[in-house]
């Protein structure tokens, strides 16, 4: 008869996320998760088989979170389209410097992904896939809205605004792990927020 697990599952999820977002995917051994998680090896591969299964939920559970959370400010329809742009660039930027390693940014773990395996990775691609097209939509909404209400510029379609903006962010995420202090960061979302005007 097989034991009961002994350990929240969810936890060690979140456990496994900032240990993957700190060393990224390949760097991280199985002894980092060991000691991120409080499991032993065991533990882990009986629950989650192997280290890219783990990576995989793991990623999944953090793009839901992040991903839900920005959908969440841009979805306050009650405000301006340019306030709850401007609402996310900030989200983002606190974000950046409240999770931080060694004086530097641990970034966007969807990014570090994207970056660093999704070329070689289908499974890992396909989840990024969805998460992109999701916030993508997200973007559009709240573009659309701006352009009606004569916020936002229509020299550009919504679609390639809200690629842009997700290119700025991207951007954003990276450079502050390059050690891009909060004026920094601050200014390139003015000057996103400009462009789109």
């Amino acid at each position: 008869m097989a034991r009961p697990r002994t350990f929240d599952e969810e936890r060690a999820l979140d456990a496994a996320i900032w240990a993957f977002w700190v060393k990224g995917y390949e760097a991280t051994s199985t002894q980092d998760l060991c000691s991120a998680t409080g499991l032993g090896r065991s533990s882990i591969y009986n629950t989650f088989s192997s280290k890219h299964e783990l990576f995989t939920r793991a990623l999944a559970r953090y793009m839901d979170v992040m991903t839900a959370g920005q959908v969440a400010v841009l979805e306050q329809v009650e405000r301006p389209a340019m306030e709850r742009l401007r609402a996310l660039f900030d989200v983002v930027i606190d974000g950046e410097f409240e999770r931080r390693v060694e004086g530097r940014s641990v970034g966007c773990l969807t990014v570090n992904t994207t970056v660093e395996i999704a070329s070689r990775d289908p499974e890992v691609a396909a989840l990024l896939a969805r998460d992109l097209e999701r916030r993508l939509a997200s973007f559009r909404g709240v573009i659309e809205a701006g352009q009606r209400a004569g916020e936002i510029s229509t020299a550009r379609d919504a679609d390639s605004l809200a690629r842009f903006i997700n290119a700025v962010i991207g951007g954003m995420r990276v450079s502050a792990q390059g050690g891009a202090d909060r004026a920094v960061l601050e200014s390139v979302a003015d000057t996103a927020l400009t462009a789109l005007a």
